[in-house]
């Protein structure tokens, strides 16, 4: 912001220059860093002049027959360090960059036109003209105004790609934080679940352990209880043998019926016992296999906890290692944020200090524009306030004048009425001054009165005798004036019809010759025709006009001013030399005759200066641009400024140079 202001200061101290319709060369000049006061010193206000031809004051590139002056021993050319339009080439090769204490010493070995600088900005001129090092010109304020803004133009695009950079890399560091703190968050919440599932898988070994020993006591018990139905049975059957001995033992006879009803009845008893406990060891015996299978479930479901027990702790373990390399990535990202949250802090405190710079400059800005809003008020005040002075000054002078008039207006009256002067009044009526004067309406009342009794007496003039013998004298003197007048108006009136008369005879002699001149110059300049001067509106020469009658060569006699525009510019060059050879002189100067007409007509005119030339002892200075017309002549002057305020006169005969060309 900082460098974006200041160039932008600078583009206001500069200029909008590209919307001018003709661009200095200065914005066209290349300086190396150092030279710009060197340039400054040497072309000053020189370089606020465009290159553009269409332009009133333009450089232009000048190339000369010979070559130009070389430099001082010491003095390197500005040309070296500065890049410029061709057109300021000759002007930089003859400006020599020196140390300040070599100017003064290599001045004298200057040639017409060099000068010498200094790089802070010293010249020495050839004609002696100096300026000490140091004093900055607008030229060199301005090459290095240019200079700044291209340096801050670099810095800017640096600054702004270093920007760039740290705020892609801020970025970048912001994403991996947030990678990083979702990965920890992730991480966190898997440890958590596998803490919850290690949990529940230590609780289902316990249970499985628990369900385990039950199911082992209940098989101890069962295998008790199958034993001691082993135990039963085994005695249930030595009880049956037993008794089938004895019955086969006994006789039938012995018994009989009911002996045999016994045995019957303790049979059914024995059999009811031997299902029951068959029934008894059926059961026992599916219970056991029932706990059987029980048991290896419990035993494969506890291998399964404790593989899911140790796959826990193994993820634990891995989870520990991605928890320990996110906080390490966490802790690398985490110094970034504040690295760069440090930069930041910098560049807020420098866009702060700016703004607060800005801010007291907008401050200093408003107060000194409220002050010179202020001053302004004052100052227009003042001027009202002056002029209402002045106003009053002349309105109060105007009444003095008044006063002064009236005045002077009384002192007259009192001088004509009472022959005596305004202090003089009080006295000649025998009034005390210390004397209270009446009243101004009595006094009023009391002149009028003596006014109108005066007018009633009638004037009486004293002085008439006296008057009428000075007007009787001033009579004869204006008789005797009118008597020499009416002598001299005669003789005036002789003297004026001489002169008429000689006038007329010189002007129709000057008229025929040259009308003859005319006449003769026509046919030469247009090659045929004819053409003559008439006398119109007035028989008498003194009062007559003159009108040009003439007839170019396919053409009809005419008035000069039914001609063409060319036809017309060359007959009044035709008059011209005619009058010319009526009275002609040594010298004589045409000043850009040949702009109005055309190249035929030019060499017309040429052809014509030429045969003047040749048969009259006059010698003609032409001010021309025309190509044409500068290769008719004999030798040609022109001035050249090869630098500001050097002025120097080029000669170029021609005819030498036409001998030398055929001698050649």
């Amino acid at each position: 912001a900082r460098l974006e202001a200041e160039e932008a200061a600078l583009a206001g101290l500069l200029g909008d220059d590209d919307a001018k319709q003709w661009p200095p060369v200065i914005d066209a000049v290349t300086v190396e860093p150092g030279f710009e006061a060197a340039l400054g010193a040497a072309l000053g206000d020189d370089l606020n002049v465009p290159v553009d031809a269409a332009a009133p004051v333009f450089w232009t590139e000048v190339t000369l027959p010979h070559a130009a002056a070389e430099l001082p021993a010491g003095a390197a050319p500005l040309s070296a360090f500065v890049r410029a339009p061709a057109a300021l080439a000759r002007r930089l090769s003859q400006v020599g960059v020196v140390d300040n204490a070599d100017g003064q010493r290599l001045v004298g070995a200057l040639a017409q036109g060099q000068r010498l600088v200094s790089r802070d900005g010293g010249l020495w001129r050839w004609d002696g003209f100096t300026v000490k090092p140091g004093a900055m010109t607008a030229a060199a304020t301005r090459l290095a105004h240019r200079n700044r803004r291209v340096e801050l133009a670099k810095e800017r695009a640096t600054a702004s790609q270093r920007a760039d950079a740290d705020e892609r890399q801020w970025q970048a560091a912001a994403r991996a934080l947030a990678d990083a703190t979702e990965a920890e968050r992730a991480a966190r919440q898997d440890a958590r679940q596998a803490e919850a599932g290690l949990h529940a898988a230590r609780d289902g070994h316990a249970e499985a352990v628990r369900q385990t020993a039950e199911r082992a006591s209940e098989l101890k018990a069962q295998g008790d209880s199958e034993r001691q139905i082993a135990a039963d049975l085994a005695e249930t059957r030595a009880a049956r043998d037993e008794a089938v001995r004895t019955l086969a033992e006994m006789p039938l006879e012995q018994h009989g019926k009911g002996a045999i009803g016994q045995l019957r009845e303790a049979v059914e008893a024995l059999r009811e016992r031997l299902a029951d406990a068959r029934a008894r060891l059926e059961s026992l015996r599916r219970a056991a296999e029932a706990r059987a299978e029980r048991g290896e479930q419990i035993e494969h479901e506890t291998q399964d906890w404790t593989n899911r027990a140790d796959d826990a702790e193994r993820q634990l373990a891995a989870l520990d290692e991605r928890r320990q390399a996110a906080e390490a990535e966490l802790a690398d990202v985490t110094a970034k944020p504040a690295e760069i949250a440090e930069r930041r802090a910098r560049l807020l405190d420098q866009i702060v200090d700016a703004e607060r710079n800005r801010d007291r400059a907008a401050d200093a800005l408003a107060a000194a524009e409220t002050l010179l809003a202020r001053r302004a008020a004052d100052a227009k005040a003042a001027q009202a306030a002056l002029q209402e002075v002045r106003e009053d000054r002349v309105r109060r002078e105007g009444q003095v004048q008044q006063a002064e008039q009236h005045s002077a207006e009384l002192v007259e009256r009192i001088a004509e009425a009472l022959d005596c002067g305004p202090g003089e009044i009080l006295a000649a009526n025998g009034i005390d001054a210390d004397a209270e004067l009446p009243a101004v309406d009595l006094i009023a009342t009391r002149l009028e009165r003596l006014n109108r009794e005066r007018d009633n007496m009638g004037p009486v003039n004293l002085r008439a005798d006296i008057e009428a013998g000075e007007i009787q004298e001033k009579l004869d003197t204006l008789v005797e004036e009118r008597v020499d007048l009416e002598a001299a108006i005669a003789r005036l009136r002789q003297g004026i019809a001489r002169l008429n008369r000689e006038g007329r005879e010189r002007l129709l002699t000057a008229f025929r010759q040259v009308d003859g001149h005319f006449q003769e110059l026509f046919v030469r300049v247009f090659g045929g025709g004819r053409a003559h001067l008439a006398l119109t509106e007035s028989a008498d020469p003194l009062e007559a006009g003159l009108e040009i009658i003439a007839s170019p060569p396919g053409k009809r006699m005419q008035v000069m001013s039914l001609l063409s525009g060319g036809e017309q510019a060359l007959t009044a060059l035709t008059l011209v030399f005619a009058v010319f050879l009526t009275s002609p002189a040594p010298v004589c100067v045409l000043d850009e005759v040949d702009a109005p007409l055309d190249d035929a007509n030019v060499e017309r005119l040429c052809d014509l200066l030429d045969e003047l030339a040749q048969s009259a002892s006059t010698r003609f200075l032409v001010v021309t641009h025309n190509p044409i017309t500068m290769a008719r002549m004999d030798r040609l002057f022109g001035v050249t400024m090869a630098e500001r305020g050097v002025s120097r006169l080029v000669s170029v005969d021609l005819t030498q140079a036409e001998e030398l060309r055929e001698s050649a």
